[in-house]
């Protein structure tokens, strides 16, 4: 008997019966579950998420789980891969987790592989005679090994029974840091006989979820959200109106702050910035991005976990997999991209379940940072044709392909739209790829401009996509309705009935009632010795907003001001950065904002 395996679990059965297309069933029970949970894992219960997601499994059915951060995702992945009847597949973006989860398996007794660029040329060869006996249940994958011929013939020498993709919402994800591989996941669904999929993601609204069901073949039914509302999450927004006055706010609450944290920049550069000013004032601090050598990423890591530093200044690079579970607060000096990454890096926070202060500082300039990433990476036709023309084209010494380094030079393509126009074409079936990693047209004809264009449309789309992301992005960081409403709104989650009440608004709210109340038992007498009640903003009230110009107002309430500009846009603002205007200004003040050129605005229903 495998000293990974409980005695009387179907997993001693390699007879258990096989679907059809290879699909492997473990046939376990619930009592089975309960057992492996117990016996190999220690635990005594699970979450309701979690069985939920389990059960599915279990039975063989393909699920896409979204669940929060912190909800204990793997446990839904390798109490089934103890009970399947073949290997289980786990592919990961993240190194440091695959170490973690293998270690973690190792000492529950669960024989697991790790294969990444960080492991050694003995640790590789160790793992793929692991694969190849049989011996390994788990086997941990970056999605680049994946999509290696050789690796995926390595795996179909065995049967799979669990293919898992963790965070999955990559595989919607584009951007300057995408990772074209994960595109290539749902062929190598099919060249592994079609096992069980699992997807596993913390965010993932409509859209999202739907590209990744139908990319890993995963029925409607399958989708399971448990919820992503997290009330010991507490979120503010803290406009600044210059760079200065935001770097010299981020280090007074850095300061401020108790215990370890994260702040997150958009930029390397903002990121280095940041961290010598705070090294500066003598804080306890490391940096991470992806420009660092792997070597002083790793060392900056693993002091943050081993609380030889109090925080980390980082770029989205960091983050995912991090298993820290006393984080108490995430800044983010810039904005991010949309509401999915900033709930992916806040949710690091809090894992313990106490108190943690997510704050966002917002510089209207910063929204252009996005603005330029979103421009940057999403491939043009005439960058198609071009990189068709090369590989339709006879390589050089008469070799059966071309390398990428040669790709990239002859098409004059940056390396990130490189990967992205492969692995489209790749996915369609037009470019084959040897066993040495040489690239050719394959047997279809090359394609004319208009079916360029048409390859083209998806991507085009998803520009739009990222576009409207965005604009939610701002919307919640100008908002003054309650943080949480908002965030699981642009999430596509199960919305709040009520205000969650921690929040920056809702405080704020709930400030301005007392005082109201207060207001209230003052006599008639002292009334008029009593500080002028706050302005109010009368539907239809010309008002001024710095940076935004003049609008109407539209709709008020203690915490919020909503205006509609001239172009047609509306937004919610503080009533504290919203302005009358005299009305003898008013038709002065418009006429210049409809000349003013102003960035797209977040339309309100």
């Amino acid at each position: 008997m495998s000293p990974q395996t409980p005695r009387g679990s179907p997993a001693h059965s390699h007879g258990a019966a096989t679907a059809r297309h290879g699909r492997s069933r473990s046939h376990a029970t619930e009592s089975d579950v309960d057992r492996v949970l117990r016996d190999v894992f220690g635990h005594e219960r699970l979450r309701p998420g979690q069985r939920r997601v389990i059960d599915r499994v279990v039975a063989g059915e393909s699920t896409l789980a979204v669940m929060p951060t912190g909800a204990g995702k793997s446990l839904c992945y390798q109490v089934p891969a103890v009970l399947a009847p073949g290997q289980t597949v786990v592919v990961s973006p993240l190194i440091a987790l695959m170490k973690d989860q293998c270690e973690k398996l190792e000492a529950n007794g669960v024989r697991a592989v790790q294969l990444n660029s960080q492991c050694s040329a003995d640790e590789i060869e160790a793992a793929e005679k692991a694969i190849a006996d049989g011996t390994a249940r788990v086997v941990f994958s970056t999605p680049e090994r994946l999509a290696d011929a050789a690796f995926l013939q390595l795996l179909q020498r065995r049967s799979t029974s669990l293919l898992v993709v963790d965070e999955a919402h990559c595989i919607s994800q584009w951007g300057h840091d995408f990772r074209p591989a994960f595109l290539e996941i749902g062929a190598a669904v099919r060249a592994l006989r079609n096992p069980v999929v699992l997807a596993l993601t913390a965010t993932a609204n409509d859209e999202v979820a739907e590209e990744i069901m139908q990319k890993l073949g995963i029925p409607r039914t399958g989708l399971i959200d448990t919820g992503a509302y997290r009330p010991n999450l507490h979120y503010a927004v803290e406009p600044a109106m210059r760079e200065e006055d935001k770097l010299r706010r981020a280090l007074a609450l850095v300061k401020g702050l108790q215990g370890s944290g994260i702040v997150y920049t958009a930029t390397v550069k903002a990121a280095e910035a940041l961290f010598a000013k705070l090294v500066g004032t003598g804080e306890s601090v490391g940096l991470y991005h992806g420009k660092l050598r792997a070597g002083e990423r790793h060392e900056a890591q693993d002091a943050f976990m081993a609380a030889s530093l109090r925080m980390m200044v980082a770029t989205n690079a960091f983050g995912m997999g991090i298993d820290k579970p006393d984080i108490r607060f995430v800044l983010h000096y810039q904005m991010p991209s949309s509401l999915d990454a900033y709930y992916q890096e806040t949710g690091r926070a809090g894992r313990d379940g106490e108190r943690a202060d997510c704050v966002l500082l917002y510089l209207r300039q910063d929204k252009a940072v996005q603005q330029f990433f979103l421009a940057g990476w999403l491939p043009e036709a005439a960058e198609l044709r071009a990189l068709q023309q090369v590989l339709s084209s006879a390589p050089p010494d008469a070799r059966p392909g071309w390398s990428a380094a040669e790709l990239q030079q002859r098409a004059h393509l940056p390396r990130g739209k490189l990967r992205v126009l492969l692995s489209l074409l790749r996915q369609e079936g037009l470019v084959e790829r040897d066993g040495d990693g040489l690239l050719r047209w394959g047997k279809n004809p090359p394609l004319e401009d208009a079916q360029l264009d048409a390859l083209l449309k998806d991507h085009r789309e998803k520009r739009e996509q990222d576009r409207e992301a965005l604009e939610r992005m701002t919307f919640y960081a100008t908002t003054g309705m309650c943080r949480w409403q908002v965030l699981l709104s642009g999430l596509g989650s199960d919305e709040l009935a009520a205000r969650c009440g921690a929040c920056d608004n809702c405080v704020r709210l709930a400030r301005h009632e007392r005082e109201q109340a207060a207001q209230a038992q003052v006599s008639e007498a002292d009334a008029a010795q009593a500080p002028p009640p706050r302005v109010a903003f009368a539907r239809g009230a010309s008002v001024r907003v710095p940076r935004y110009g003049v609008g109407s107002v539209v709709g008020a309430d203690a915490v919020s001001v909503t205006i509609e500009f001239a172009d047609g846009s509306q937004r919610c603002f503080q009533p504290e950065f919203v302005r009358p205007v005299p009305a003898r200004q008013t038709r002065q003040a418009r006429a210049a904002s409809r000349n003013s050129v102003r960035e797209p605005a977040v339309r309100i229903d």
